[in-house]
């Protein structure tokens, strides 16, 4: 475990040194990364956002792609599409941005619901083009983001859609220490925190360090702990929709990325506490809510 600890380690430590951040916040990132999920990230703009994703494709040397979603955002400048050329009288394929490895949804919310149900590759790791189905290169790490205090122009999330994200954080404002470092990089000759980072590992070594993160030892005792949590959910009359059984698997994988940051082989009832509200909370709904 300690090779996993070592990459995890070095990966929020270029998180913190690209984005004036709540450390912890970087380490359920990366926990995410890790166990192969995708992040939902709910912040007002200027907070870091895509500098943190730029950061996490700079630490594995993978590739990154961003998209801006808007309302005339069509599924086929998500997917890609065939186009034809007149030199050689065939159909060529124009990949769009969702193949990559560190893919940035900036402002999800702001695409139709069409399009946004796209993003149902993050579960099944593969696209379907004109009848053909490709599979997309792991890793595969989502980023998506939502402005909390602008709702005018968005089309909400649906519950459904909701639960394909691994997690659900928000980065928060910096402390007055992270800020004045952030201050400070931009006051030195180097502006650009993103040029001095280094990878820490490849692509390849990373997919490979997901799979071992699935070794992690679960015993039956923190399984039972873990559908305990996600059934109380269910039978709770403050509310209306429970934790899924897609919820309580995240439940575990999370537990197991944890333990791993943590030099463990095996998952303790405080990895699953420390995951259990980003894993947990934006999959029930409240009674209260229309």
């Amino acid at each position: 475990m300690q090779h996993i600890q070592q990459i995890g380690n070095a990966v929020i430590d270029n998180l913190s040194r690209a984005v004036a951040g709540d450390r912890s916040k970087f380490t359920l990132i990366t926990a995410a990364l890790l166990a192969g999920g995708h992040v939902l990230l709910d912040d007002i703009p200027g907070n870091g956002k895509t500098t943190l994703a730029k950061a996490l494709a700079a630490s594995i040397d993978g590739t990154f792609r961003r998209i801006q979603f808007t309302p005339d955002l069509l599924p086929t400048d998500v997917t890609g599409l065939h186009i034809y050329n007149r030199k050689t009288e065939e159909f060529e394929l124009r990949k769009g941005p969702v193949f990559t490895n560190i893919l940035l949804a900036d402002e999800i919310n702001r695409a139709t619901p069409r399009t946004q149900s796209l993003l149902e590759c993050m579960g099944e790791r593969q696209v379907s083009i004109d009848g053909i189905t490709m599979p997309l290169e792991p890793p595969f790490f989502v980023i998506a983001t939502q402005n909390p205090v602008e709702s005018k122009g968005t089309f909400p999330l649906p519950d459904a859609q909701l639960d394909r994200f691994f997690m659900r954080l928000s980065l928060g404002y910096p402390d007055i220490k992270g800020e004045a470092d952030m201050v400070s990089w931009y006051l030195q000759s180097e502006k650009n925190p993103l040029a001095s980072l280094r990878p820490v590992c490849t692509a390849a070594e990373l997919a490979q360090t997901q799979r071992e993160v699935e070794q992690i030892t679960v015993r039956p005792k923190i399984v039972s702990y873990i559908i305990a949590l996600a059934n109380t959910t269910r039978n709770d009359t403050a509310l209306r929709l429970g934790a899924s059984p897609r919820s309580t698997l995240a439940m575990v994988r999370a537990s197991q990325a944890f333990a791993a940051l943590d030099g463990r082989a095996y998952v303790l009832p405080d990895d699953v506490k420390a995951v259990a509200v980003p894993v947990l909370a934006h999959r029930l709904v409240s009674s209260a809510q229309n």
